[in-house]
């Protein structure tokens, strides 16, 4: 599953999204994880606009209450059906996230979660379909989150995995413009899993499992030793 992913350059992002206001601002980043802020893509106004939102959707009910739960990737199975997510999703609360790679774990038969890097063999950067939506505190402050969506693991990354067995929602290019623009039936047509020739994986160093470390150092592939000491 999808704990920490590979964030790109920001002026890659833009060439492949191409979106029409652009408010975001980052750099690349090796080792994205929960909480933090993070670019995306959605529509407003007829217009795709760049914004950063915080990676965990909270409800809009819960008046920025993160007690309530906040929620880092939703199954593209439950979306339609749960009464926490419903709302967002009939609303086409949709956005994309841009990912140059995403990290998985394995238990290992000497008990140890062995980290995993994931990318596209033929690009360098993917769009991710996610949703999102705005929550409100007593205060004030107000909140913008999003959610990774997944979906079934293909056969490389199924065979990595040995609990959750899912994996992020990649879109491709031709259908970013239909996931943001169509109406809820278009945009679940197009949650698939990705096919396997497109994807590409190795051992990474479990360093990624520090939010101390993040450097390109980190999806260097490294051989799989029999303890977690590398």
């Amino acid at each position: 599953m999808c704990e920490r992913y590979v964030l790109p350059e920001q002026d890659l992002a833009e060439r492949a999204l191409q979106p029409d206001c652009k408010w975001w601002r980052f750099s690349a980043s090796f080792n994205v994880a929960p909480s933090r802020y993070v670019p995306a893509v959605r529509l407003y106004d007829d217009q795709t606009e760049a914004v950063m939102m915080r990676w965990g959707l909270t409800p809009a009910w819960a008046r920025g209450d993160a007690s309530v739960g906040t929620w880092l990737r939703l199954s593209c199975d439950t979306i339609e059906k749960s009464p926490l997510f419903r709302g967002p999703w009939l609303n086409s609360q949709r956005c994309i996230l841009p990912f140059a790679g995403f990290y998985t774990w394995q238990l290992t038969s000497a008990g140890y979660r062995q980290p995993y890097f994931v990318h596209l063999s033929d690009r360098s950067m993917f769009p991710v379909a996610a949703i999102w939506d705005r929550t409100e505190t007593d205060d004030g402050d107000v909140i913008e989150g999003c959610a990774i969506l997944t979906v079934p693991a293909c056969a490389p990354i199924d065979s990595i995995q040995t609990a959750t067995r899912e994996m992020p929602a990649i879109l491709s290019t031709a259908d970013c413009k239909a996931w943001l623009t169509g109406t809820p039936v278009e945009a679940r047509g197009l949650l698939r899993s990705a096919p396997e020739s497109q994807l590409a994986s190795h051992a990474v160093s479990p360093r990624i499992n520090s939010l101390a470390c993040d450097d390109a150092g980190l999806v260097r592939a490294v051989q799989v030793r029999a303890s977690a000491s590398f």
